[in-house]
């Protein structure tokens, strides 16, 4: 949107902008607008909705009308992205990235995540997930954004959103228990007892020498911890040596399912930062085995929508080497219910 330089401006919300944070709201309609711009103009009331006093962190509805006052765009942030190119997405990324949708609808599109790709791009990295979806729409439509993550090395089904609106109710959905995620793992050895629930509080590592992106076990009162609650139960066993465990999250911490099993004595195969002191069956396929098998969205007016991601190669083969049955998990999105254990 163009800027109206000494000019008060009132804007309503679309209905596939409800629940966007204002400042992300008028980012997106005054391009080149700051975060700074925006805080001081809430602090002195010159921002406002429905005519009330908002933050920065107000969440907007549809609807609602939004006053923005007279504001300059920040020197050199001039530019709306409708100004500057798009990002290019090589032909053989595109290819890729195209190769792994499992489901599309108007809302979102879903992936089946292969293992050693990123997500999110960070230090070092550049090819990932967030930048390559890009080719998954046309030109003139906005890139596909993110509404959960997976790890590097993790596998499955992973969600994104193709416009504002879905995206901020798939958010909410993923920060709530309105959604069943279950994830498939192989551990080394058997969880006891075979079915339950772990708990308990987690924080990401500090100090001197330690793996700042490690969580380890907290006390409830320590700043920075967060709780965690995982379902899971035992699908079929190896004798003693490992096993296929079913993992439904409740929370969605780092690392959750990682650090939990770890804390069972049972870390997952092919993790190399939550380990155990158990020996590795030979004859086993390399990497970490762990696939976020499937996905149970709600559906307004229809039967939920529920996604499943085939497992990657190094699980079929694991999987094959100990016996593992996958016909075994019917209802693998009912983790109360009894399971036949070899």
């Amino acid at each position: 949107m163009s800027w109206n330089v000494g000019q008060v401006v009132n804007l309503n919300v679309d209905a596939d902008e409800d629940d966007t944070r204002l400042d992300r709201w008028l980012k997106r309609k005054f391009h080149g607008l700051t975060q700074g711009q925006i805080e001081k103009a809430c602090r002195t009331g010159e921002i406002r909705v429905d005519g009330g006093r908002a933050k920065a962190n107000t969440r907007v509805k549809a609807g609602q009308t939004v006053r923005v006052p007279p504001m300059t765009a920040a020197k050199g942030r001039e530019g709306g992205e409708e100004d500057r190119p798009r990002a290019t997405v090589k032909s053989s990324d595109a290819d890729m990235i195209r190769s792994l949708v499992i489901y599309e609808d108007d809302q979102i599109i879903a992936l089946n995540k292969p293992t050693g790709v990123a997500v999110q791009g960070g230090t070092g990295t550049t090819r990932h997930i967030d930048a390559m979806s890009r080719a998954l729409v046309d030109d003139t439509a906005e890139k596909p954004r993110l509404v959960h993550r997976l790890d590097r090395d993790t596998t499955g089904v992973l969600i994104l959103a193709k416009t504002v609106g879905s995206a901020n109710q798939l958010s909410q959905l993923f920060r709530s228990r309105e959604l069943d995620k279950i994830y498939w793992a192989v551990t080394l050895g058997v969880p006891h007892p075979v079915a339950g629930d772990i708990r308990g509080w987690m924080i990401k590592s500090t100090g001197p020498g330690s793996d700042k992106e490690k969580m380890r076990t907290a006390e409830q009162n320590e700043k920075g911890a967060v709780h965690a609650l995982t379902l899971y139960s035992v699908v079929q066993n190896a004798g003693r040596k490992a096993a296929w465990v079913a993992l439904k999250p409740e929370t969605g911490r780092t690392h959750q399912l990682r650090f939990h099993m770890a804390e069972l004595g049972t870390a997952i195969l092919g993790d190399g930062k939550y380990t155990c002191d158990r020996e590795v069956p030979s004859g086993l396929a390399g990497g970490l085995h762990l696939h976020a098998r499937a996905l149970r969205l709600p559906n307004k007016g229809g039967p939920p929508i529920e996604i499943v991601a085939e497992m990657p190669a190094h699980m079929k083969q694991t999987f094959e080497v100990l016996g593992f049955d996958e016909d075994s998990a019917e209802n693998f999105f009912d983790l109360r219910k009894p399971r036949r254990i070899r």
